[in-house]
């Protein structure tokens, strides 16, 4: 599938069929070939929970407002954001770039991030975000469809999946097979939101 057909394509799925299993290779590669997206820094900031116990899914659905595809999907990631990753162990972001890049990134990444937490939490997220997409057009490609979320008691979770103090949680994607029942799209045209040179 191109790409172009797979953004097209691409919907936030809202039912999924419960029976559908998503195999470990299938996993793997969703993964893999979204951690090819590009990141601040190439810090790679996304550190992504797979939710596969049926319980924990149960008790995240709870303060989800009750969504059926945190249990219905196939896998529900859960997409976080390590807060400090531009701290640790920084010379293996760029391990492969020549020695005068490496040379003059490492000071620039500390100079650009110590004492901005807010300047991290940002490149963090936009860092997330590009993880997200580049994941739901992969399970497109694939035959799956998905379902970005945000509706949902972040502390609650937080709670639930034990997360790290320097983490952040972006969102959750739910991936499976949809059952096909999704309501028509509905996009703004492009003379609402596109403008040249100024606003």
């Amino acid at each position: 599938m191109d790409v172009i057909t797979a953004v097209q394509k691409r919907r936030a799925t809202k039912s999924f069929d419960p029976h559908h299993p998503l195999s470990p290779e299938t996993r793997r590669v969703l993964l893999e070939t979204a951690a090819l997206a590009p990141s601040a820094y190439n810090i790679q900031h996304w550190r992504i929970l797979d939710v596969q116990d049926p319980q924990l899914r149960s008790a995240i659905r709870e303060v989800a407002w009750g969504q059926a595809q945190v249990t219905d999907a196939s896998a529900l990631f859960t997409l976080c954001a390590d807060l400090k990753a531009w701290e640790e162990s920084p010379a293996r972001y760029w391990a492969t770039a020549p020695q005068p890049v490496q040379d003059f990134l490492l000071p620039k990444l500390d100079e650009y991030y110590r004492g901005k937490a807010q300047v991290a939490r940002d490149e963090a997220m936009r860092s997330l975000g590009i993880f997200g997409m580049t994941l739901m057009l992969v399970a497109q490609d694939l035959g799956l469809d998905s379902c970005p979320m945000d509706g949902f008691d972040f502390d609650a979770v937080a709670r639930l999946i034990h997360l790290p103090e320097d983490y952040a949680i972006g969102y959750m994607i739910a991936v499976g097979k949809g059952v096909g029942n999704d309501w028509p799209r509905n996009r703004l045209p492009v003379r609402d939101w596109l403008h040249t040179d100024h606003f």
